[in-house]
């Protein structure tokens, strides 16, 4: 299968909401990772994304719409997840909640008795979704527990010949994936971290939301109910070791000529590294969060590194988020000098 770069023209997200229509994968960008487009009711094109990602069955899929309206023929919403669409979409978060019986495959839900939601900001995939008129399923375009693709070149780089397009819309601005919380029980939960957090949908909801978010991974005897949970995820081939600010100076010293590191621009600085030892951060948590995923697949292609150190964010807002993704990627090993 030769795969089809699309621009965001109006020609071009028309022609690649057909592929959909025939049961193709396309994949889309939104503000925070570009995701496999396929029809969320079409069996066979939902089989051809695990097939792309490599994707274990039991992993459940989020469907992504291009307006709440989509949501009702599928699910029962409660009031307090109408209210958190109000207030969040469209933006990156996800919402569980229960199915209508034998409305959404199995294949979708892992198995269970619930589905994920996400309405994207970015105006090409709602565009395209509406082309299509259907919701899509939207995992990472990523080889399945690789970094997920904040660029369509990094789409290209894992997906070229195994889905049918690609519609380019330039980087991410987000870098990680969407907070999933869990509105099928009577306390929300926090099934994943984003760029929507803990305090804001407690603020919207008037009520405590449980973030049940660590680096740990779910047993492997419990089904998962948001993507993400269960299997290392975000992981590069090279090896990864998280660092904190204060053994800066102590990592500096171990350094190999092979090892390179991933930090903000006043830690770079502090530890004194040249640009061929350094990727930026840049000097926020948002900028953090963006330059993630890039700097390991970055590195991850570069034949003569070996160890890829990346510092820790301070766990507040989006940090939380940057954390857990690079726990994952870094299977949770720290540097210990």
């Amino acid at each position: 299968m030769k795969t089809k770069i699309f621009e965001t023209t109006k020609n071009d997200i028309e022609e690649a909401s057909r592929l959909i229509q025939k049961g193709e994968v396309v994949a889309f960008p939104t503000e925070t990772v570009y995701g496999l487009g396929a029809d969320a009711t079409n069996e066979s094109a939902i089989k051809k994304v695990f097939v792309a990602k490599g994707r274990p069955a039991d992993n459940p899929l989020i469907m992504t719409v291009a307006d709440a309206a989509q949501l009702d023929e599928f699910v029962t919403i409660s009031d307090q997840a109408r209210g958190l669409m109000d207030h969040f979409w469209p933006g990156s978060l996800t919402i569980i909640l229960p199915i209508k019986p034998g409305k959404v495959s199995m294949l979708v839900t892992g198995g269970l008795q619930t589905v994920a939601f996400r309405l994207p900001a970015n105006d090409a995939a709602r565009t395209l979704i509406r082309a299509a008129g259907v919701p899509i399923v939207g995992p990472s375009a990523n080889t399945s527990g690789k970094p997920s693709p904040t660029t369509a070149q990094h789409v290209w780089h894992d997906m070229q010949n195994k889905i049918a397009g690609i519609v380019d819309d330039g980087p991410t601005q987000v870098g990680v994936e969407s907070t999933v919380v869990d509105m099928s029980i009577s306390t929300p939960i926090i099934l994943r971290p984003g760029a929507v957090t803990q305090t804001q949908l407690e603020n919207v909801l008037q009520m405590k939301v449980i973030d049940a978010t660590s680096t740990e991974s779910v047993a492997s005897n419990v089904t998962p109910k948001a993507p993400g949970m269960k299997y290392r995820h975000y992981a590069p081939d090279k090896n990864v070791v998280m660092f904190d600010e204060l053994d800066a100076l102590d990592l500096k010293q171990v350094l190999a000529p092979n090892d390179v590191v991933m930090a903000q621009d006043d830690m770079i600085e502090k530890m004194g590294l040249t640009k061929r030892q350094a990727w930026s951060l840049g000097n926020t948590l948002e900028t953090a969060t963006e330059q993630l995923f890039a700097g390991l697949r970055f590195y991850d292609d570069d034949s003569q590194i070996t160890t890829i150190y990346v510092q820790k964010m301070p766990p507040i807002g989006i940090g939380k988020a940057f954390n857990n993704r690079l726990g994952k990627a870094a299977g949770n090993q720290e540097f210990q000098n």
